[in-house]
This record gives structure tokens, sequence and C-alpha cells, in this order.
């Protein structure tokens, strides 16, 4: 573990307590060491003055005597004694000549003294330069008068016992300090490792590391706290795991919805956006949290419908219509989110394109049967009628009358029979018996069939045979059924003198079949529809010539079922191109492709 930024705050800030303590310790102790010294030398001083006092009794008024008898005392004390009149004048001194001397009576011992019977100073002599701790007494004597006795005691080894007491206290400390830092080391040591290591695991957590553990040995608070960050730890990492676990599944369920899902807050953000929602509104930016919702959806019904959602606080429901490319209509539903305070609102979006695509096809298709089934029913019946009403006795139009009812009733069947194949086709009913069909065989039993209504309409039927021959994979009777539905057309419309050409080729595993022709071709916003049911582009000449109109839309079904495609080329008067694409059937010893869906 390294030595962390706590760690040496908290050691540092031990240190500096220690030093300042230690500082304050050993001044505030050498100061009060020096104070009591002071006092306790005053006091001895001050004994010793007033016994010098009482002893210089004997020799008072005889000043040389006294004199004598002072350097006696300094010399067995090491004291300076000093005798002074009340005027200020030396008497006597122990250690100078006192007529030498100035007069004292400024000294501040001297003036304390007169005015409290005990002075004291702590100065430096004017007369030899020493430093001198000096105390004096007042004396009144009736024989002599008043005067002052000082004693003065040289301030050096004070002093010199004072530093040593202060070096005594300030080794002290600094041994003290030696001894207490190692010590304090350990102390923050012990006590930041496991914060440390707390922070540390804090750190990896945060950044999804929830593995990692940590042992806090010590019993204290701190032994307690690492065992509640463990069960923490272990509890976050089991709740995050599941929120985890639950993200996964929503985002599988919103991603594998058809439906639409958007999200947003209260003010219009977009929270939540699913993969069908994108491709359903044409979003092609993959971020589209945070943004406004009419900025990502360009709609300002879905935007309206969400900000009705939020006032009403009911379920809104509107179609939309999105004009793409490609495009779309869209069921929107959009409810308010029922915590308080609201935190959104959801908006589901239902594809229903193909939905009114079918039920338009469904209207049309119901319409476009009655109104084939109609003609010839009505046909039927307006001869029959004729008939009943006296027309069957005429000869000369009876014979007539009765042929245009086969007839109409021929055109009902063949319409009727077209129905149910178509249908049997759509729904997957019609059972077909795939195998490996020539197409050049198909194109020959077509001209055969063909050759002679085509010579009858002045059409020439040719084939192209400069191919090699190619085999398909599907059902044979639905193979010729293409061919006859396709030829049919042809013929129709192409005008006497023109020609249909039937040819195929390899495009890979595909195998391409082409009736082309001569006539009156189709228009581009027709060929949309060509394949449609009873979809006709020149709808009289169709009825004219009795077909059904679903003979197409058979062709497209039939080429689906074998898992190919129909499609159309052609230009307005120049003919028109209808090409078939199959699957080629395999070689022989191979292995038949599996039969497609229907």
């Amino acid at each position: 573990m390294g030595l962390s930024r706590l760690f040496w705050r908290v050691f540092l800030g031990y240190g500096l307590l220690y030093v300042t303590l230690s500082v304050c310790f050993v001044v505030l102790d050498a100061r009060r060491h020096e104070q009591l010294l002071t006092e306790n030398t005053r006091r001895w001083l001050g004994r010793v003055a007033a016994l010098l006092t009482d002893e210089l009794q004997a020799t008072a008024g005889d000043w040389a005597a006294c004199q004598r008898r002072l350097r006696v005392l300094q010399l067995q004390t090491g004291l300076r004694y000093t005798v002074i009149g009340d005027d200020g004048t030396v008497w006597a001194e122990s250690y100078n000549d006192p007529a030498t001397m100035e007069n004292h009576g400024s000294r501040p011992e001297v003036r304390a003294a007169r005015q409290s019977g005990l002075g004291q100073a702590v100065r430096r002599s004017a007369t030899d330069g020493r430093e001198y701790h000096y105390v004096a007494r007042f004396v009144r004597d009736p024989e002599v008068g008043s005067y002052f006795v000082r004693v003065a005691i040289d301030m050096t080894s004070m002093r010199r016992e004072i530093r040593d007491t202060r070096l005594y206290l300030w080794l002290t400390a600094v041994v003290a300090g030696i001894i207490a830092a190692p010590l304090s080391y350990f102390m923050v040591r012990q006590i930041v490792k496991p914060l440390t290591q707390l922070t540390e695991l804090a750190s990896a957590i945060a950044a999804g590391d929830f593995h990692r553990r940590v042992e806090v040995q010590s019993r204290d608070e701190l032994g307690r706290l690492g065992i509640a960050f463990g069960r923490m730890q272990e509890e976050l990492a089991r709740r995050i795991q599941e929120l985890q676990q639950y993200a996964e599944r929503l985002a599988a369920v919103l991603g594998g919805m058809v439906e639409g899902v958007l999200a947003v807050d209260p003010q219009q953000r977009v929270i939540l956006a699913n993969d069908a929602c994108k491709s359903l509104l044409g979003i092609a930016d993959r971020d589209v949290v945070g943004r406004p919702l009419l900025e990502i959806v360009r709609n300002r019904e879905i935007a309206g419908l969400v900000t009705e959602s939020f006032s009403s606080g009911a379920l809104c429901d509107r179609e939309v219509t999105m004009s793409g490319p490609p495009r779309r209509v869209l069921r929107v539903l959009a409810t308010r989110l029922r915590d308080e305070p609201c935190s959104g609102a959801v908006v589901v979006l239902h594809d229903v394109t193909e939905l009114r695509r079918l039920e338009n096809i469904r209207r049309d298709f119901v319409a476009n049967v009655s109104h084939e089934l109609k003609t010839p029913l009505a046909s039927i019946k307006a001869y029959t009628e004729t008939l009943l009403a006296g027309a069957i006795r005429d000869a000369d139009h009876n014979v007539r009358f009765v042929e245009r009812i086969d007839e109409q009733s021929q055109r009902l069947h063949r319409l009727i029979v077209d129905l149910l194949h178509l249908s049997r086709v759509e729904s997957g009913k019609e059972a077909f018996d795939f195998t490996s069909v020539s197409l050049s065989e198909a194109v020959h039993r077509c001209l055969t069939q063909y050759g002679e209504i085509a010579d009858q309409s002045g059409v020439s039927l040719l084939s192209d045979t400069s191919e090699p021959d190619v085999k398909v994979w599907a059902d044979r009777q639905g193979v010729d059924t293409i061919l006859d539905n396709l030829v049919d057309n042809a013929i129709k419309y192409t005008l006497p003198g023109g020609r249909v050409l039937l040819r195929w080729r390899c495009e890979g595993m595909m195998a391409l079949l082409e009736v082309e022709d001569s006539g009156i071709g189709i228009a581009s916003e027709d060929q949309q529809r060509i394949f449609e049911r009873f979809y006709r582009v020149d709808k009289a000449r169709s009825r004219e010539l009795g077909g059904t109109g679903l003979g197409l839309a058979i062709v497209k079904h039939l080429a689906q079922a074998f898992g190919g495609e129909a499609r159309v080329s052609s230009e307005l008067g120049r003919g028109s191109t209808f090409q078939v694409r199959l699957r080629r059937a395999p070689e022989t010893g191979g292995t038949p492709p599996a039969k497609p869906a229907n």
C-alpha cells in the first residue's frame, strides 16, 4: 500500500501538533522555572538583607568597620553587599571603594524599597557592567538615621542554570519526538490503511468491479465499517446484476417487437426508442436519447398526440400517414405514465400499412368479383327472360339466344375456375408435384396449343431456340399454366401482323423465361398494378376478348410458389416483355432443392 494523502495529512498533523505542544511546554516550563528561580532568589536575598541588618547593628556608624565586615561576608557567601544612605550616598560596599561610587538614590531597587520597605531589580551594574539581582531593604535607625541595606547576586550562574534547564527540556522534547514519530507512524498507518483500502474498493465498485474484496482486521469501528461495506458491496452487486438482467430482457423484448416503442420525459425529450420505432419513423441516427421528440419524429400529429396524452391523462389513439419513402400508415397510441409526479409518456406504433392495403384489395376484390359475375349473369338472365317471353318459339332467333347463354355460362365458368385456382395457390392448399421441368418442352407444348389461335388472330407465335435447354425445379402443370396465361394475353393484346416470341436462358442459379410481344404495350403507371386481380389496362378490350382479369395474378403467385418471381417491362405502343424467374433444377445425382413455402 502506498502512502496516501490522508496518511500524510494525519501523520503531519500529529507531528505539527506534537511540535506545537513541545514548543509551548518547553517555553512555558522554562519561563515558569525562571520565574520560580527569580522569586526564590528574591526571597533568599530578602532574608539575607534582614540578617545583614541585624549584624550591622553592632557597627552602626562605624562605616570603615562595616566596610571590612562586608568584604569578609562577600568572601564567605559570594554575594555583593552595599549600605546606602537615605540621600543615596554609598556608605559601605563589599566590592568597590564607596568613595569612588556614584549616588545610588535613583537605583530602581532603592526607589522601590523607599516606597514599600523592600525593593528588587534585575539589571546591569553601572559600576562593573555585570548583571545582578538586587534586593534592597529600607532600615530606620534612631541613632544613625534611615539607610538602605542592599544584597546582590551575580546572575551569570543563574542564567547558566536557566540555559541548562532549557537545553535539557529541548533535548527531552527531541528525544520524546524521536520515540513518538515511529509510534505515530504506526498508529496512523493502522488507522489510514483500512480507510485507504475501502476507498480503493469504492473506486473499483464505481468502475464496475464487484469481485474485489477487502478484509479489515481491526475489531473497532473501522472493522465494523469494513464488514458493513462488504455486505453493501454484495447487495449492490446483486441488485446491479438484477438490473442488468432486467435491462437485457427489456432490450431483447423491445428489440424483438414488431411494434415501435418510444418513451419521452415530461419535457418531451426522448428517453427510449427501439429499433422498430426507428425503422417505422425513418430515424437514421442511432443516438436519439435526450433529443426533442419533434426533432426525432418530424411529425406534428405524433407530437400533438403526446401533448394530448399529457394533458388528458387518457389513452390517445390515432392513425397517422407517414409520407416516407416508403409511405406508411401507422396506428399511434400514446399514454401518460401513471406515477406521481409524472415521469413521461409511452408511444406505441403499429404499422397498419399492409392491413389497410389488404382492406383496399379486399374491397376492390369484392367490387370486381361482383362486377365480373354480374355481367355474364345479367346477360344469361336477359336472354333467358327473352326466351321465356316467347322468343323460344322464334326459329330465326332462339338458337342465337341459347348460344349467347352458353357463351356467358362458359365465361362465368372460366371466372370461377380461375378464382378457385388463385385461391388455392395463395392459401398454399394447391398440391404441387415438384420435379425437373424442361423449359424447351414446356414452350413446345404451348406453341402447339396456341399455334392455331395465333394464326386465326394474324399473330406470329415463335420461339428462340438459340439457347440450350434449361430445366427448372417446379410443377409441370404449373409451368404450363404460367406459359398459357402469358401467351394467351400476348396474343389477345397484339394486333394482326404482330408477333409473340418465347425464349429462355440461364442466370446463375435461376432460369429466365420470357414472353415478348409487339402489342399495344402497357403504360408505366399501370405496370405497378398489372399483376393485381381483375386489373385491366384496357377494360373494354379485355371484356371484348373474354378475359377474366386473373391470369397475370395467377402467374405471379405460381412463380412465387416455385421460389421465383414475375416482372414486366413495357413501353406504350411498342409491346411488352413478361419475365418469369424460376429456380434451376439440380444436376443429375444432386439433391433437389427444398420445396419453398407457398
